[in-house]
């Protein structure tokens, strides 16, 4: 028997992180999206070869894609399939979270912000950030912040 799983992520369901987006962006709100996968996909990410750096979430005709993420292919892949590894995937949203994501990003100046991709009941997941961006002093304050918490701790530790 299998041990069952409690509410949180495991760390061997995480595929990728973005952990730039959190230096530059607020995270005003997170969504859940399905991702659109070529099978050789699936098989590169369950080996975790992607990246999430440099990618960003565009809306399109009403339409949500993902731009940039880097899914490179394993070396066992078929010779019939060419894989492209930049390819843009499409992301599976319910109407209203897509309406909501439209609204913001168009009239208010948000940005999507691709934050996690993982698995989720043996699907792929990405967890995509509603964010707008950090200015040069409010990342020094928010370095600042992480400093003094980081000293806190420290503080508190040793008893002093």
């Amino acid at each position: 028997m299998s041990a069952k799983k409690g509410k949180g992520q495991s760390d061997n369901d995480v595929i990728a992180l973005n952990r730039q987006a959190t230096h530059d962006y607020f995270i005003e709100d997170r969504f859940e999206a399905g991702l659109v996968l070529h099978g050789w996909e699936v098989k590169s990410l369950r080996e975790g070869r992607a990246q999430l750096k440099e990618s960003y979430v565009v809306i399109k005709d009403g339409e949500a894609f993902l731009f940039g993420c880097h899914i490179s292919a394993l070396l066992s892949a078929s010779t019939h399939v060419h894989p492209e590894a930049l390819r843009t995937r499409k992301l599976l949203l319910h109407r209203e979270e897509l309406s909501r994501l439209i609204g913001a990003v168009e009239r208010k100046g948000y940005t999507l912000i691709p934050l996690k991709l993982h698995w989720k009941r043996g699907r792929a997941k990405l967890e995509i950030g509603l964010a707008k961006g950090k200015k040069l002093h409010d990342k020094r304050a928010t370095e600042k912040d992480r400093d003094w918490q980081r000293e806190k701790e420290q503080l508190m530790k040793h008893g002093r």
